[in-house]
C-alpha cells in the first residue's frame, strides 16, 4: 500500500513539475516590422508598433531593398528623434534582417538616409519580460477589429520540435501562447486530481 502511495506522490510530483516548468517556457513571437510592406517609406510604423508588445526572446524582421536602404540602430532617443545616424550601434545591410531581442529595454531603429527618417522611417520596441507579455491584456477597439486578421506569426516553444502558425488579430486579442498557458495549467490540475483520486 505504501508503495502505491509513494508511486502516486512521485507521478504528481513530475505532472506539477511539467504543469510548473510551462511557466519559464516562453513563445518566441516573430515580428516583421511594418507588415506586409516591411520596412518602407510607404509604412506607418509608427502605428504597426503602437500596441504591439515585444519580450525578451522575441525576434524582429527587417525587410527591404538592400540596394534602396538600410537599418541602423542608434543608442539614444536623441539620435533616433534627431535621426542622427553618424554613430550606429549597428547597421543592417543585407535586405532580410532578424535579431532577437535578447534583453529589456527600448532599442532604436531608422533608415540609415536621415531625410528618409525625418519622414518616418524608424521605429523604436520596447522590450519587456517574457512575464510582462502574457500579464498585459490589451484593450480591443472596434478600430482594431475592422482590419481582420493580419500577420501570421510563428511560435516556437522554446524546447520542443513543433512550430505552430497562427492568425493573430490585430494586435488587439490576448496572444495564443497566454491563452494555452492558462490552459495548460488547467489541464494539468485536472490530472493530477483525476491521478489522486485513484
Amino acid at each position: 500500500m505504501a508503495e502505491v502511495i509513494l508511486v502516486k506522490l512521485f507521478v504528481a510530483t513530475v505532472i506539477v513539475s511539467v504543469g510548473i516548468g510551462g511557466k519559464w517556457v516562453a513563445a518566441q513571437v516573430q515580428h516583421v516590422v511594418g507588415g506586409d510592406r516591411g520596412w518602407d517609406a510607404s509604412s506607418d510604423l509608427g502605428t504597426w508598433s503602437s500596441g504591439r508588445i515585444f519580450a525578451v526572446g522575441d525576434k524582429i524582421w527587417f525587410t527591404y531593398s538592400a540596394a534602396q536602404d538600410k537599418v541602423v540602430e542608434v543608442k539614444s532617443k536623441e539620435e533616433y528623434e534627431a535621426c542622427d545616424v553618424s554613430n550606429p550601434i549597428k547597421m543592417y545591410t543585407d535586405g532580410l534582417d532578424s535579431l532577437t531581442l535578447d534583453k529589456e529595454g527600448i532599442r532604436y531603429f531608422t533608415s540609415w538616409k536621415p531625410e528618409s527618417c525625418k519622414k518616418g522611417l524608424k521605429v523604436h520596441v520596447e522590450v519587456q519580460s517574457p512575464q510582462a507579455k502574457h500579464l498585459s491584456h490589451p484593450v480591443v477597439t472596434p478600430e482594431v477589429m475592422a482590419d481582420g486578421p493580419t500577420t501570421a506569426v510563428t511560435e516556437v516553444m522554446a524546447d520542443g520540435p513543433t512550430t505552430a502558425v497562427i492568425e493573430v488579430m490585430q494586435d488587439g486579442l490576448t496572444s495564443a501562447s497566454a491563452q494555452l498557458y492558462e490552459l495548460s495549467h488547467a489541464l494539468f490540475g485536472g490530472l493530477l486530481v483525476c491521478y489522486l483520486s485513484l
